[in-house]
This record gives C-alpha cells, sequence and structure tokens, in this order.
C-alpha cells in the first residue's frame, strides 16, 4: 500500500496512475470525501486528511510501505512564510508520527537558493523533514511545463508575454505527468537514508520555443514578448497578489541563473515529454472544456 497525498491534482493523480498500472495498492489522501468516488471505482481505498491537523494526517500515512508527500503551491507570500510554516509543521509530525518505509517529497529546482524568494519555502520543507528516521528522496522539479496554460488565449491571437528572459534563453522544465511518473517510480525503488533527485526534460525550453509549440499545435505564427520588470509588481497587484515581492525574486532567480540544479550530491532524472508534446495537450484538454 502506497499513501499519496494531493492525488485530485496533476502529479498526484499521475503518482497514483503510475502505481494502479504497477499493480500496487493505494491510498488516496484527500481532502474532500465529494472527489474520493473516482478513486474508489479505482479500487483505491481513502483516507481524509488535510494540513490543519496532524493526527489525521499521520492515520493516513500509517501502515503503508511508501508515501508520496505534496505540499500545495505557494503562490503569493510574505518573506518567512508565516502562513506555510503551520502546514509544514503538520507534515513534519505527521510522518513522525506515521514512519513509512519510505517518503518522496515534492521539491523544486532552486530549492537550496539562498537568495530570498517564493521557492525558499520548499527548502524550509526539506530542512524540516532533515531527521526523519525513514527513507526519504526530495525530488526538485523542474520549471512546470503546464503554466503555459495561461498563455493558451494569447497564443490563439499570435503572442505570448514573458517573465522569462531573454527569450532565447533556454531554461530547465519538466512535465507534471513525468513528475508524478518519477516520483511513483521512485517509491518503488529501495534506498536508505536522504537523497535529492533533480528531474527536468530532455532539453531544457526557451520562451521563443514555447511559443513556436503553441504556432504548430494552433496553425499560426506566434511570438513571444517580454514583458518589462518595471512592470512586474503592478501586474501582480492588479491579479490580487498581496506579497508580490517573493514571486518577482523567483523569476529573478531563473533569468539570472541562480535557481538552477546546482546540488553536486544530487543524483538526476529526465522526462519523457518535450515541450511540443506538452502544449499540444494544454490545448487539447482546453478543447475538451
Amino acid at each position: 500500500m502506497f499513501a499519496v497525498t494531493a492525488i485530485t491534482g496533476r502529479v498526484g493523480s499521475a503518482v497514483a496512475e503510475t502505481l494502479l498500472k504497477s499493480r500496487r495498492k493505494v491510498r488516496a489522501v484527500i481532502r474532500d470525501q465529494a472527489k474520493a468516488a473516482p478513486w474508489l471505482a479505482r479500487g483505491c481505498e481513502i483516507a481524509v486528511a488535510d494540513l490543519g491537523d496532524a493526527g489525521p494526517l499521520a492515520a493516513a500515512l500509517s501502515g503503508v510501505e511508501g508515501a508520496f508527500i505534496l505540499l500545495p503551491p505557494v503562490y503569493d507570500a510574505e518573506f518567512g512564510f508565516p502562513d506555510v510554516l503551520p502546514k509544514i509543521a503538520v507534515i513534519r509530525e505527521a510522518l513522525h508520527r506515521a514512519l513509512p518505509s519510505k517518503v518522496v517529497v515534492l521539491s523544486t529546482i532552486g530549492a537550496d537558493a539562498a537568495e530570498p524568494n517564493l521557492l525558499n519555502v520548499l527548502r524550509l520543507l526539506e530542512e524540516a523533514l532533515a531527521d526523519l528516521p525513514v527513507a526519504v528522496t526530495f525530488l526538485r522539479a523542474a520549471w512546470f511545463m503546464e503554466n503555459a496554460q495561461w498563455d493558451l488565449a494569447a497564443a490563439r491571437e499570435g503572442v505570448i508575454d514573458s517573465y522569462l528572459q531573454p527569450l532565447d534563453r533556454p531554461v530547465a522544465m519538466v512535465a507534471a505527468a513525468d513528475v508524478g511518473r518519477t516520483a511513483a517510480e521512485l517509491l518503488l525503488e529501495d534506498w536508505s537514508g536522504h537523497r535529492v533527485i533533480e528531474l527536468e526534460a530532455q532539453h531544457r525550453v526557451s520562451p521563443n520555443q514555447i511559443a513556436a509549440a503553441f504556432g504548430k499545435v494552433l496553425g499560426r505564427r506566434v511570438e513571444a514578448r517580454i514583458i518589462p520588470r518595471e512592470r512586474w509588481e503592478t501586474i501582480f497587484r492588479d491579479q490580487g497578489m498581496r506579497h508580490p515581492a517573493m514571486r518577482m525574486r523567483m523569476l529573478d532567480g531563473f533569468n539570472e541563473g541562480w535557481i538552477d540544479f546546482r546540488e553536486p550530491n544530487a543524483l538526476r532524472r529526465q522526462g519523457r515529454i518535450g515541450i511540443e508534446e506538452a502544449i499540444a495537450k494544454i490545448a487539447g484538454a482546453a478543447c475538451r472544456t
């Protein structure tokens, strides 16, 4: 039995699908019982828990061979992450109570960056679990290709705006399906101690390549266009963000190169999905909704 948190999301569902295809039993850890039906139909055991209480989460993670842990994404945070630290504490307490024999924790490229930025939150998660006395893999995934879904409407008009710049600079990216598949494959491995694994696609991707992939799928010319940095804060605040500085520094990190894979002792894995396939899936999913 393997416990999978965030199973209703892109990555968590891919973890579960891979495990089920490998004929492993899955315990679906969900926040809302109303979302259990599809996983019950797949033969999963259901556990209801969230990051507000370590008790139910510890129960959900107990008695399993391995567990997949995902901290919900943080998009708008103050320095120090005061709103997220209690959730990290719940994860830590639950895992120390449950002690599954192995754990795969979704982390991120740049988790080891010293500069204050939005990705520091996953460094805090890694640090909180550093003394967990079981086998742990921190899976540091690259920039998600699925972030391009927000550009689909603009791409249909022939342009996508990019915070990543310069436009011809390739960035480490990966598809969510590859993240979930890799996490499941790691759960099926045997290892001891704690390790870091870095995951990206076979080829890095520039904004110009994202635009070209949209153009191929949409059958029209699509160009990438830089969003000047001096406009970022206004744009983010107009979108409802209260604390845009940490997100802006994250983008600076990618653009300036200090957010990258730099861990000398990390192992490395590669995804199978390229940017053209990822963009085709984004466009196809939009057509079905």
